[in-house]
């Protein structure tokens, strides 16, 4: 049993790593900040831009400029999210695509802690 766990654990490192938004899609991400801590980047996504499926650690996010947001998870499952500028928040390990399905610009700085 504790095989499979670690086995698990590890797989899903790797996945993750394999899905690093800033190597899926460098056009939407900018790092400003990387240590051994945390990694700090800004995210800039345009009406009808849509990423891949990626994955993030816990984080926070901070958002400069408000957005409609179509995010679709693993299996097919999706929702619309409104964000609103000047918005804070924090967010649970998590792998999505995002398409900005608005009339503008997504414009963020977040946290991804590591």
């Amino acid at each position: 049993m504790k095989t499979l766990a670690l086995f698990a654990a590890l797989f899903i490192g790797l996945t993750a790593y394999a899905q690093d938004p800033v190597k899926t899609s460098p056009q939407y991400y900018k790092v400003l900040l990387e240590n051994d801590r945390v990694r700090m980047f800004e995210y800039r996504l345009k009406p009808g831009e849509k990423e891949p499926m990626h994955s993030h650690s816990a984080g926070v996010i901070y958002w400069l400029s408000g957005a409609k947001l179509q995010i679709t998870f693993p299996g097919g499952k999706s929702e619309e999210r409104k964000v609103v500028t000047g918005s804070a928040v924090s967010r649970d390990p998590v792998t999505h695509a995002v398409e900005n399905i608005g009339d503008t610009e997504a414009y963020a700085i977040a946290v991804d802690l590591k």
